[in-house]
């Protein structure tokens, strides 16, 4: 089976280092590992075990994954939320290649990181507007809102995204909020074990703006294709997810067009607008579908929407088993390619993640 990933590193007692790293996770009798010499050094090769995988992520599919595991572990939130990461990791259906088990941990850590981050976030919806806390952050029009010179970026990037530390809410997109909460993620861990990287993201940030296609060609990786897609349930915790919206007439609302969010674990996706109310796959699926019945044209012939509107019809599905049902069959499918309306659902074919901390090339 093809769930397995490799680690590689050219020196040192690998298969001692990689035991004791199992070990920590509480996953040595889980996985199944072996070692490959190749022209550049060894290679470790690891794998959840298909008993387990057949236990835990059956078909691929890692929603209930936390379920599964607190069945058979007594740990707090924090161990769960990692111990989540790696199994789902574990289980992935294509291969995950790490440089050695520093570069291995760090990704761990900095998956923690988003999702801590994206549970805390809490912003206002602005398609046409963006905010950010003026202590931290001056707005250049031709490039965007840069990093003052006094401030740090990890504090600049709370500040930004989460109510406590200002006592307010910022305009933000939820494409722009999944850029802040993944660099968030990033910077945190940078800072701790990767300053001069650190340096470089916080004098960046005073010169240049990386945001949307730039911002994925940077920090991101993704993985599946329209013609090769990931299994429609496998997500892992800290996971950038896209949602689209297979309704063209709604869709052409600003903000609309689809939902970008963070998976969080145990099956739930990040709700920047009530963050004490993250989405279920199904809540999702549903609020995307009824954004059809929401949208309307205003006195100024703008195309808007109504999200009372939306939040009603949502209810009224709910309350109807069969048309439920009918619902969730249409909109659990992947998706159609980019300006096609056909018959495809919401479900992306491809899930992106941070890269590995030595991997980023900044411009």
């Amino acid at each position: 089976m093809g769930f397995f990933y490799r680690l590689v590193q050219t020196s040192g007692h690998i298969e001692y280092q990689t035991t004791r790293f199992l070990l920590r996770l509480g996953s040595l009798g889980w996985c199944k590992f072996e070692t490959l010499e190749t022209a550049t050094g060894q290679v470790i090769r690891l794998r959840l075990r298909k008993s387990l995988f057949a236990k835990l992520s059956p078909g691929f599919d890692t929603l209930a994954l936390r379920q599964r595991l607190l069945k058979s572990m007594a740990r707090q939130d924090e161990e769960v939320l990692m111990r989540e990461i790696w199994v789902a990791m574990l289980s992935a259906p294509i291969r995950m290649d790490f440089a050695d088990l520093d570069e291995l941990d760090s990704h761990l850590r900095i998956r923690c990181n988003i999702v801590r981050a994206a549970e805390k976030t809490a912003l206002a919806f602005k398609t046409h507007a963006a905010e950010r806390p003026a202590d931290f952050w001056h707005d250049e029009p031709e490039e965007g809102f840069l990093l003052r010179p006094e401030a740090c970026l990890v504090d600049a990037l709370i500040a930004a995204t989460q109510p406590e530390r200002t006592g307010r809410l910022y305009d933000f997109s939820c494409y722009r909020a999944t850029e802040y909460v993944i660099l968030l993620g990033l910077a945190q861990e940078a800072r701790s074990t990767a300053p001069d990287l650190y340096a470089r993201l916080e004098a960046n940030a005073r010169q240049k703006c990386i945001k949307s296609g730039l911002f994925h060609q940077v920090f991101l990786i993704e993985y599946g294709a329209t013609d090769a897609p990931i299994p429609m349930n496998y997500y892992v915790p800290g996971d950038r997810v896209w949602f689209k919206n297979p309704d063209e007439q709604s869709s052409n609302a600003p903000g609309y067009e689809g939902s970008w969010v963070i998976y969080l674990g145990g099956g739930r996706f990040s709700n920047f607008w009530k963050r004490d109310a993250p989405y279920s796959m199904e809540a999702k699926a549903m609020e995307v579908y009824h954004w059809r019945h929401g949208v309307f044209i205003d006195t100024n012939a703008d195309i808007q929407m109504n999200e009372l509107t939306v939040e009603a019809e949502v209810a009224r599905t709910r309350s109807n088993p069969i048309k439920r049902q009918k619902i969730l069959k249409l909109m659990n499918r992947y998706r159609d390619p980019m300006g096609v309306y056909s018959d495809g659902g919401c479900i992306d074919a491809s899930r992106e993640f941070p890269r590995q901390l030595k991997s980023i090339m900044l411009p």
